[in-house]
């Protein structure tokens, strides 16, 4: 065989035996990676590709893992969590709902009671209504479960103050902490804070309605007292919610802090009376 033949065969076998201890090294080092517990090679870019290295390892083969060169991500870009902006502070609570054609809202205060509240629970599932419960925090810390059932039937679950004071004799702190326990025990049970209050007794203040603002809460009042706390009567009751019917109507009735079985009992005669004449029971959307 001519001499410049057999320096170009040896010089290929040369060539052949370095790749070969190359790709037995690459080999041996991935086994050595996973068998010392290193981390896993992170997932490759979508659709199956390889990401193109980048700076000196690019050099060294492409069966180097990508944990050696990639960028971890780094958290302090990624955008932040979403936060529900602060509502306006009010000079006074909205009274009704406007623009919503033929509906009404039904609020229920003071609960949960497991004497009362789980009639009305059942009388508004039958007719698939939601309604508002504007729960006291003393209440609902010994009810989770009614404040879950709430949440689960779609009602909207308000703050009505921990232990039903009249605000306006409160210190701004006091009024602080009425209405910030009880959105917390509402948090803690539903994972979300309620988004609207109502102060007892209808009795609201400058105070009240700046800490509200602040917690993340809009004021609610109502435009049909039942007064059914002064226990007037099952009858008594229809007749107030069916003449205070209006479109954009809240009615506001409740479900303890007493005897309420005229309560329950006037839920049931009115509601489907209601929907027979139209009215939409719904609640508002924020």
């Amino acid at each position: 065989m001519p001499h410049g033949r057999r320096a170009v065969l040896r010089l290929a076998a040369a060539l052949g035996a370095t790749a070969t201890v190359g790709y037995l090294a690459a080999d041996l080092f991935g086994e050595t990676e996973r068998s010392t517990g290193a981390a896993p090679t992170p997932q490759g870019p979508p659709g199956g590709g390889t990401a193109p290295a980048a700076g000196p390892q690019a050099a060294r083969g492409a069966r180097l893992s990508p944990s050696a060169y990639r960028l971890q991500p780094m958290t302090a870009y990624a955008p932040p969590a979403f936060r529900r902006a602060v509502p306006p502070v009010r000079q006074r609570p909205f009274l009704g709902m406007s623009g919503v054609g033929r509906s009404m809202v039904l609020s229920f205060d003071d609960g949960p009671d497991p004497r009362y509240t789980p009639a009305i629970l059942e009388t508004l599932r039958r007719y698939e209504c939601r309604a508002m419960f504007f729960v006291c925090g003393e209440m609902a810390v010994e009810n989770p479960d009614l404040l879950r059932e709430m949440a689960a039937d779609g009602h909207v679950v308000g703050n009505h103050s921990w232990s039903h004071p009249l605000i306006p004799k409160l210190r701004p702190s006091r009024i602080r902490d009425e209405l910030g326990s009880t959105s917390e025990v509402v948090e803690r049970t539903l994972g979300a804070a309620p988004l609207w209050y109502r102060a007892p007794y209808g009795a609201w203040n400058r105070h009240s309605f700046e800490i509200g603002a602040e917690l993340g809460m809009e004021p609610l009042a109502w435009t049909v007292d039942t007064l059914d706390w002064k226990e007037p009567g099952t009858g008594t009751i229809v007749r107030r919610v069916l003449d205070g019917a209006a479109p954009g109507a809240v009615v506001l009735s409740h479900d303890a802090g007493g005897d309420r079985t005229q309560s329950v009992a006037a839920l049931r005669r009115y509601l489907p009376e209601l929907l027979d004449a139209g009215y939409h029971i719904t609640v508002p959307r924020r």
